[in-house]
């Protein structure tokens, strides 16, 4: 049954479509962002909408939270620092909104028995190795503090920690959803997220820059079908648990970086950067992170519809109508 639902991070990538599938059943939708990552262009299309509410301000400001959680009916905590650029030049930022922003979202869930779903990352899983799934049971496996990689994954596992402890301790009725490198329309580049940077590249001739030798491997899951688990689990009864959200559609960096200059019909070449030359210091990279999705189709029946083809396809495009049109002018 419809309600009042209150996304944090609501004008970014993954919030946004989150928004737009609940609007489209009837719910109301309050949109909390700072727009330090999110944008007011995710959600232009949605702001004529009665149902709709966009509240620019920080989950860090507790006033506003309690307002918000006060008045909604379930809680979707998807506001992060994200992005490899942004935690290795912004530290801080990473560390402070991605843990005092899920305190006060928490703590307010608790204040007023709102059940919350919260969104926290396979970088938790860490340094994988081996070429197997992850089940949500599988040890972590981190680097050094001098990493600073290591800040966002620790972060964000420490959400998880804060989440349990208040469902063990207060009885919060939460969730955690564990996402793998969801990807679609609306996705930015400018944080260091592959799919969409290599097709921008692509699209205008550029040369698609890879970090590292291009053989580390990668799941992406589209972001319609990120949405879908979200609200299976939303809507589900569990409480307590921890969830992957991904797909198995795995494909290497410098494989994904041939098939989208094939499929834009690109000129681009392709280059390959030491990682160190890239951010100077204090990045690590991961081999391999596989998704084990066999707890959430057991709970919700849930599982990617949606191919890598079909991922493509559709960032492709999005990107290509992005694109400023041209003159027919010569030397235009």
């Amino acid at each position: 049954m419809a309600g009042k639902a209150l996304i944090t991070g609501g004008a970014g990538f993954i919030g946004s479509h989150l928004a737009e599938s609940l609007l489209d059943d009837g719910w109301e939708v309050y949109a909390l962002d700072d727009l330090s990552t999110g944008s007011l262009a995710n959600v232009e299309h949605l702001r004529d909408r009665e149902e709709f509410h966009l509240v620019v301000d920080s989950v860090l400001r507790g006033a506003i939270v309690n307002e918000l959680v006060y008045k909604c009916d379930v809680v979707y905590h998807l506001a992060a620092a994200v992005g490899v650029r942004l935690i290795v030049e912004q530290p801080v930022q990473t560390l402070v909104t991605n843990l005092r922003g899920t305190e006060i979202v928490l703590e307010h869930c608790h204040r007023f028995g709102k059940r919350v779903l919260v969104a926290s990352t396979s970088e938790v899983y860490g340094d994988h190795r081996e070429e197997k799934p992850l089940e949500e049971t599988a040890r972590r496996i981190y680097g050094p503090t001098t990493q600073r990689r290591w800040a966002y994954a620790d972060s964000k596992a420490m959400d998880e920690f804060l989440a349990l402890a208040h469902h063990s301790e207060h009885g919060l009725d939460c969730t955690i959803a564990r996402l793998f490198n969801t990807v679609g329309p609306r996705q930015s580049g400018q944080y260091g997220m592959v799919i969409p940077t290599f097709a921008q590249r692509a699209l205008a001739n550029e040369p698609l820059e890879i970090h590292g030798n291009g053989r580390q491997t990668r799941c992406f899951c589209h972001v319609r079908d990120t949405v879908r688990a979200l609200r299976a689990l939303m809507d589900d009864d569990a409480s307590g648990e921890i969830y992957n959200v991904g797909s198995q559609n795995r494909i290497s960096v410098g494989d994904l970086a041939r098939s989208i200059i094939e499929r834009t019909g690109s000129s681009s070449t392709i280059g390959y950067v030491p990682y160190e030359k890239v951010y100077e210091q204090g990045i690590e990279d991961m081999l391999h992170r596989i998704p084990s999705t066999e707890k959430i189709r057991a709970a919700v029946g849930w599982e990617p519809e949606r191919t890598l083809d079909d991922i493509l396809a559709d960032v492709i495009a999005y990107e290509r109508a992005r694109r400023p049109r041209r003159s027919g002018r010569a030397g235009v």
